[in-house]
C-alpha cells in the first residue's frame, strides 16, 4: 500500500529530516519522499497499522491532517 500523508507543522529542512527518520524508525514501512508538509511512503498493510504511522509522526510533534492513496 502507498500513501501520501498531508502533515501540519512541518516548517523547515529540519523537520522533513525528523518525519523521515521517524517515519523510517517503524518496521516494514518505505519512506519514499519527504517534503514540506508531506511525506509518501509504502507498507504492507497486514503487518504495519496505519496509526503507528501517525503516532511515529504525532511523537515528533507534528499532525496528520490528511491521508490519500497514491496509485502503484
Amino acid at each position: 500500500m502507498k500513501e501520501k500523508m498531508i502533515i501540519e507543522g512541518m516548517g523547515c529542512n529540519h523537520c522533513v529530516h525528523a518525519v523521515k527518520e521517524a517515519l523510517g524508525g517503524v518496521a516494514g514501512v518505505e519512506v519514499l519522499q519527504v517534503s514540506l508538509g508531506e511525506a509518501e511512503v509504502a507498507y504492507d498493510a497486514s503487518v504495519v497499522a496505519h496509526a503507528a504511522l501517525v503516532e511515529a509522526i504525532e511523537e515528533e510533534g507534528y499532525r496528520v491532517v490528511e491521508t490519500q492513496p497514491v496509485a502503484g
